[in-house]
């Protein structure tokens, strides 16, 4: 059985979760460039195939001129040919790494069956500030650390945390949604900014209707980002009743193949650990660690979302219009490995009209073949190859910009030669 004590915290403790974040709102976040190098949405990475070196336990690390720890736990009989999910677990206020590695990450680890490896990242001050954006630098080092080491499936990344740790997993989503794949907020609020915010990512909400630390109005801020990112179809999905000792959870219609938004909402106050049927949270009873579990694991397939959303996202405001705009078209190498490497071309509308459809070509050097491509339609997958806008990226506003991306056999280290955007 599981041990994990989260006591409900005081108003004390509210008060201190509150003015420990408050610098965080304001400074945490990196630029949208700033990504991990190795990182990417890729089927494996370089550490597959090698004896690692790597072992479970507690790791200390670099980052941001600072020596930095986290928990790593890899499972029983690890095979190096084979590609893990990976799974990080932030702690909350005044929590630990090994809090969050005794409670079996979340309940998560013993309903794995030894497909996951996991992390639990230390915060400094027991807390997630992100000041500077240094723990998002952290979650990109520890992620390289791992990746170079032991054998990752990087369309299989996962992020959750309770209260504090909920506002960093929400921060990961925000800043890095090429990176992670989903992230679970329980009982979260927007404590450790949020720099970017824009693209998809799958997201489940978890939250208390009467939580006295994070009110839900925040958790509902939060889901909502994704519910707009995600194209889903608006709607305030049914809360359980105060005394009714229920929880109910809605998954979201309308969304984009691939990108689910789901939300729960319970009879309770600020825990991870909530009941049906008992006003007493309990680690070994709760429904969440199940429900998270379910929603992580329906990804199975390690190809990026490549199907168009059944319809264009709903915007929030009438699509911008006007006469085509001009466009450039700007490429980078996201990670190379023997025999492949993947790339992202970034598309900018330089111009004062919207972008109504673009189109990219480029040249691909000999023995170049694009293998999966992601947020566009090409045709051709050697030589000179012409990429189209998906149906969800076609309008890109004024000084606005949108990506595409794709993963290739051959050798990555020349660029493509004759990279055009023409719109429409």
């Amino acid at each position: 059985m599981l041990r994990r004590r989260f006591f409900l915290p005081s108003i004390a403790a509210a008060a201190l979760l509150l003015a420990a974040t408050t610098g965080g709102v304001l400074s945490g976040g990196l630029g949208a460039t700033a990504v991990a190098a190795t990182n990417g949405t890729l089927a494996a990475t370089a550490g597959c195939g090698k004896a690692p070196t790597l072992a479970s336990g507690t790791r200390t690390i670099q980052s941001s001129g600072q020596s930095r720890t986290y928990n790593l736990r890899i499972p029983d009989g690890y095979d190096r040919n084979r590609p893990y999910r990976l799974i990080f677990g932030f702690h909350w206020l005044n929590g630990s790494a090994n809090n969050v590695t005794s409670a079996g990450y979340y309940g998560l680890q013993p309903l794995s069956n030894n497909s996951t490896i996991f992390v639990a990242p230390q915060g400094l001050n027991a807390g997630w500030a992100n000041t500077n954006g240094r723990d998002l630098t952290l979650f990109d080092d520890i992620s390289r650390q791992i990746e170079n080491d032991l054998c990752v499936d990087t369309t299989q990344r996962f992020a959750l945390g309770w209260s504090y740790g909920g506002a960093m997993s929400y921060a990961v989503a925000c800043a890095r949604p090429t990176i992670i794949r989903a992230v679970t907020v329980i009982s979260g609020a927007n404590l450790s900014g949020c720099n970017g915010g824009t693209q998809p990512v799958a997201y489940f909400g978890i939250h208390g209707i009467y939580d006295s630390v994070l009110n839900i109005s925040q958790g509902r801020q939060l889901r909502d980002t994704f519910v707009r990112n995600n194209g889903c179809t608006a709607q305030s999905p049914r809360e359980p009743s105060r005394g009714s000792l229920t929880h109910i959870t809605t998954a979201y219609s309308g969304c984009r193949a691939g990108y689910p938004v789901q939300w729960a909402a319970f009879d309770g106050d600020h825990t991870p650990s909530p009941v049906d049927g008992s006003g007493s949270p309990n680690d070994s009873r709760t429904w969440t660690s199940g429900e998270i579990w379910r929603f992580f694991s329906q990804f199975e397939s390690t190809t990026p979302p490549t199907t168009p959303p059944p319809t264009d996202p709903p915007p929030t405001t009438p699509p911008p219009t006007g006469e085509p705009g001009t466009c450039t078209a700007t490429y980078r190498t996201l990670n190379t490995w023997p025999g492949g490497f993947q790339a992202e071309v970034t598309v900018a509308n330089n111009s004062t009209a919207a972008l109504n459809g673009w189109t990219v070509g480029l040249t691909l050097a000999s023995g170049q073949a694009i293998s999966s491509l992601w947020s566009g339609t090409n045709t051709g997958t050697t030589g000179s190859v012409t990429v189209k806008n998906a149906a969800y990226n076609g309008t890109v506003g004024p000084s606005a910009s949108t990506t595409f991306g794709f993963t290739a056999t051959g050798n990555g280290a020349t660029a493509p030669s004759n990279v055009t955007c023409t719109s429409p």
